[in-house]
């Protein structure tokens, strides 16, 4: 047996993400590896266990590991720890450093609650709101399921868990693409949740000793969430509500229960609560919901995180005093102090407006100007365009400004979850049809399907991979499955006719696929007498971006997808729980692949485009016009902004910032160069 004794040096100790670095370095070793933390020990595969040690920074475990790989794995583990577990070897001290949240104040609870009173919480979200307050009250699942037997309980559990990985899965994608993939990781953490030994051997033991899946499920996750919720560290407690989540999610599944939130109002409101999961926090409808406040919570818990993500003000730990507040009760919600202002004077409503409108100021002025185009201040243009998943997010793309669209998602269509059956010839054919006719003679790039990897077709039942972002994916399954190729590639053939469409190939890797995937378009059209159509690949990959001179010989365009080429390039999952905050696209690596890129498709005369999130980060902008980008599709809210910023640069203020850039050696001396 080996024993190990390390000194965690995570700044938050082992709180959600390190925890799992540690639990998922743990599984991938078959010996038994146990911590132990004062007089707590527990199994190092299990999350909820390790996360009830409540480790703080500077806080020393003994790990014990004993199997035929153990010697393996105890290095490994030392190796892990001492790097940071995924943040880094300096994550404590830059952490302590800069802190994601400032330090909250202890928040006066006890204030009363009428006119013109001020409740103080902790600032959850920047951003301000004024409007009514709506109680959520969450409905909660009675459990009336009787036993059943064993075997069937324990198929009743399986059925429920597999339903909510399959949730899980489609919660990840739109997370992903309205916020990033670091905010997204949150629900990565869930899905370890699911499949935690020590929950799930606590629910088995229970059905063994007679109770339905039901109650077992919900006794075990209320006894996990309790243990975490009474951990002396803040942090580590808040990870109960992580727990609660996904134990209600598998609940309302095993019981046939419908969604526990409550329905909204028509009317714009600001919800109160006493806690929000961060499931029901990515279902809040940002079109009616201004802000939200909570009772309890922090700041750094994921209802907050992923309240600043979504671009939602909220306030937390506000205190028992909110929950009494009417419905309907006029409040001002201020997410940068976590101060609501109940009942407020016409006065204090007039000068939250003010302020209101000094932050919507500069949105405002860019919108006013979306429409015309991104021209420098010495006439050098860069084109502007969107990402789309759908034919609904047209409109708004050509109200925003979109010069056409650099991305069309097309894998939304096919990850619909209430599908069973792909998208046939004809449904896909009418919605592109649909795009190319709304954008008249401006160009839509549609992206064949991108799936693998981080996003699984159900109904196409593919093969489990223990590398999927190595694997099959992009344009390697397209050409694995050639019938669906086909039909896709026929649908935006025939819908060719109706607009500028352009065709692109997404994970190409080398130019034997691009051969393979124009000979079958080139085959299609001959047979539909198609149009020309334009096709190009996504730039994703080291080795297309260092390829780029030869595959522009063949390709009609590039367009550099930044965040799998960031990943590919640190070899650093962007949605790993805790490697995506270091998956930095402002790395030199990244900027010099991107100038590579640039270089070779303009030696052959064709265009460079940016779809990944890169391109609408304002320290990023200047450098990518600077390295000869011609287009950049963004999402639909920043093209007005982006545009705005292109319009009060040079471009060679933006060639010597690039220059500036690719010099560095770090992403942080890039960010410290804007």
């Amino acid at each position: 047996m080996q024993q190990l004794n390390l000194v965690i040096h995570n700044a938050t100790g082992l709180h959600a993400r390190p925890a799992r670095a540690f639990v998922d370095l743990a599984k991938q070793f078959r010996s038994t590896i146990k911590i132990r933390h004062g007089e707590k020990q527990v199994n190092a595969k299990s999350l909820i266990s390790v996360l009830t040690l409540g480790v703080r920074r500077g806080e020393q475990i003994v790990v014990d590991v004993s199997g035929d790989d153990e010697e393996h794995a105890a290095a490994a583990i030392v190796a892990a720890v001492r790097d940071g577990l995924g943040e880094g070897p300096d994550a404590g001290e830059h952490a302590a450093i800069t802190p994601a949240v400032p330090a909250p104040t202890a928040p006066a609870h006890q204030q009363p609650a009428g006119a013109g009173a001020v409740i103080q919480g902790i600032a959850g979200a920047p951003g301000i709101a004024i409007g009514p307050v709506f109680r959520f009250e969450r409905i909660y699942v009675e459990v009336r399921e009787r036993f059943a037997g064993v075997d069937k309980e324990h198929a009743r559990l399986q059925s429920a868990l597999e339903a909510a990985q399959h949730q899980l899965n489609t919660l990840h994608a739109e997370v992903a693409q309205r916020a990033d993939a670091s905010e997204a990781a949150i629900f990565q953490v869930h899905h370890e949740i699911l499949s935690d030994p020590g929950l799930i051997d606590a629910v088995r033991a229970a059905i063994a000793d007679g109770r339905s899946a039901a109650e077992a499920w919900q006794i075990a996750t209320a006894e996990h969430a309790a243990e975490l919720a009474e951990l002396s560290d803040a942090l580590l407690a808040e990870r109960a509500a992580d727990i609660r989540d996904v134990g209600a999610r598998v609940l309302r599944l095993l019981t046939g229960a419908g969604d526990a939130a409550p329905a909204l109002p028509d009317e714009s409101v600001i919800v109160v609560a006493n806690d929000l999961t961060p499931s029901e926090t990515v279902a809040l409808d940002p079109q009616r919901v201004l802000g939200f406040c909570t009772a309890v919570g922090g700041p750094n818990a994921h209802t907050a995180i992923l309240a600043r993500a979504l671009g939602l003000p909220a306030i937390v730990s506000a205190g028992a005093g909110v929950l009494e507040l009417a419905a309907g009760t006029q409040v001002i919600l201020d997410g940068g102090t976590g101060m609501l202002t109940v009942s407020p004077s016409a006065d204090l409503i007039a000068d939250a407006r003010a302020a209101q409108r000094r932050q919507q100021q500069q949105r405002a002025d860019a919108a006013r100007s979306a429409a015309e185009p991104a021209v420098t201040a010495d006439g050098h243009r860069v084109e502007i365009v969107a990402n789309i998943g759908g034919a609904d997010e047209v409109g708004p793309a050509v109200e925003g400004g979109a010069e056409g669209v650099g991305l069309f998602r097309t894998e939304v269509i096919f990850l619909d979850p209430k599908r069973v059956t792909e998208p046939t010839e004809e449904e896909q054919f009418a919605i592109y049809r649909d795009v190319a006719k709304a954008f008249g003679g401006q160009p839509v790039i549609i992206r064949t399907l991108d799936i693998g990897g981080d996003k699984e077709v159900a109904y196409l039942d593919l093969p489990r991979e223990d590398n999927p972002f190595l694997g099959v994916r992009g344009l390697r399954l397209c050409l694995e499955h050639p019938d669906l190729f086909r039909t896709q590639l026929r649908a935006i053939l025939r819908a060719a006719s109706f607009g500028k469409l352009r065709i692109m190939f997404p994970m190409v890797a080398d130019i034997g696929e691009l051969r393979t995937a124009r000979a079958i378009v080139e085959q299609l059209r001959a047979e539909l007498g198609a149009p020309p159509v334009e096709v190009g690949i996504m730039i994703e990959v080291p080795s297309a971006a260092l390829m780029a001179d030869v595959l522009a010989r063949e390709a009609d365009f590039f367009s550099i997808g930044t965040n799998d080429l960031t990943q590919y390039t640190l070899a650093m999952d962007r949605m790993h729980p805790t490697l995506a905050s270091q998956a930095d696209d402002l790395h030199p690596a990244v900027l010099r692949l991107i100038a590579k890129t640039v270089e070779g498709a303009h030696a052959a005369g064709k265009w460079v485009g940016v779809c990944g999130n890169l391109g609408s980060k304002p320290q990023a902008v200047p450098i990518l016009v600077g390295l000869g980008v011609d287009e950049l599709s963004i999402a639909i809210k920043d093209i007005p902004l982006v545009k705005a910023q292109i319009r009060t640069l040079t471009l060679a203020q933006c060639q010597e910032r690039a220059r500036q850039a690719l010099q560095c050696a770090t992403a942080a001396e890039v960010r410290a160069g804007e």
